[in-house]
């Protein structure tokens, strides 16, 4: 390849990313035969995105601190580490899921300062079903305030291509609900359907991902305040912690069991998640990993990937990001350190805040060419 073709997938909170982006990186190592660099970000540091990009050994680089809009020169920095290391044919780039405005702030300005060093594809943007069809109005349930829908509905209006990801989580007819409502609504997006975990549908998209180039239609007009507004309701936590027992443990079912008691807590509390994440490594040189998932406060959380023995000793890494207070999604992950795992678990490391304003380095607000 004469250039790097750099893909940019978004999408809210959950919608399933970094499996998507994955799959991806092994179709084009296993079927292209091309070399994949991989680049998460988050608005603070020890990701379990990251760790399952390691577990499925490929190439990445973290970029904290802020969304890749705020923070371009370390994406930069990013792209040029993993060249110096790697030489990819291709980057794979996860923004933060409460960001948008990405193709102004991002896109435009990678093909207008380093055109030549890059092919950009067009942004696809990535949808969980359920949430989306509590976002759209189509189905009822528990939701978020109107400042964090306006993110996420500025997520769908800038994307080029929409994809309903997680197919084989819901029945067949909610998905034709919500695919007729996405082409009567937005006729201009391309719509494709598919299952990042299964594979259903996975090819179609993802030929059009690598294949594909990013257009030159005018930005969308955006207000930064209420963008702003939107993304400081969300709060944010991530933790590590270290886990010892003194019997062996299933950390399957661990995983699964604190899961279940942080569910409780936010609905107990009338919170809305709006993605819990775990990762859990034995310490036993093995190199597995188990990993969970969970979207909203009420629904059931989801094993990933999972530990095939007992363990005894590990770490874990936790992320939430829920509509609440920091303060009070911390108070949660301590109640269930005292009270429910306190014998198991012990905190190594925390940090929780709101995201801060998002002031783009870059951003190109007519047609860019």
């Amino acid at each position: 390849m004469s250039k790097a073709r750099y893909i940019m997938l978004g999408g809210f909170l959950g919608a399933g990313k970094t499996t998507t982006l994955i799959r991806l990186a092994e179709k084009l190592r296993d079927e292209n035969n091309h070399k994949v660099g991989l680049i998460t970000n988050d608005q603070a540091a020890n990701l379990v995105d990251t760790n399952l990009v390691k577990a499925g050994n490929f190439a990445v680089e973290e970029i904290a601190g802020g969304c890749f809009c705020c923070r371009f020169s370390s994406l930069k920095d990013a792209a040029d580490k993993l060249t110096e290391t790697e030489r990819p044919d291709v980057f794979l780039a996860e923004p933060v899921g409460s960001c948008t405005d990405l193709v102004a702030t991002v896109s435009y300005p990678l093909r207008r300062m380093y055109g030549d060093s890059f092919t950009i594809s067009p942004l696809s943007v990535l949808l969980d079903p359920r949430r989306a069809a509590r976002i759209f109005g189509i189905e009822e349930g528990r939701n978020f305030s109107e400042k964090v829908k306006y993110v996420y509905l500025k997520q769908v209006e800038e994307a080029e291509a929409l994809v309903i990801n997680k197919i084989d989580s819901v029945p067949a007819e909610d998905i034709e609900k919500l695919s007729s409502y996405i082409k009567e609504t937005y006729p201009e997006k391309k719509l494709f359907l598919m299952s990042s975990r299964t594979g259903e549908g996975f090819n179609e998209w993802a030929d059009y991902a690598i294949s594909a180039e990013l257009g030159s239609q005018e930005c969308m007009p955006i207000d930064y305040d209420i963008y702003a507004d939107g993304e400081a309701l969300l709060g944010w936590l991530n933790a590590t912690l270290d886990v010892s027992s003194s019997e062996s443990i299933d950390g399957n079912e661990f995983l699964k069991s604190l899961a279940a008691v942080f569910s409780k807590a936010f609905t107990s509390v009338e919170k809305e998640i709006a993605h819990l994440k775990m990762t859990l490594s034995p310490e036993d040189g093995s190199g597995e990993i188990a990993s969970i998932n969970q979207i909203g406060s009420e629904l059931v959380p989801e094993l990933g990937l999972s530990l095939l023995d007992p363990l005894k000793t590990g770490q874990l890494v936790v992320n939430i990001r829920a509509e609440a207070d920091p303060e009070e999604i911390n108070s949660i992950l301590e109640n269930a350190l005292q009270e429910e795992f306190a014998s198991v678990l012990k905190l190594e490391h925390v940090e929780y805040f709101r995201p801060g304003r998002p002031t783009p380095t870059h951003r190109y607000a007519g047609v860019a060419g």
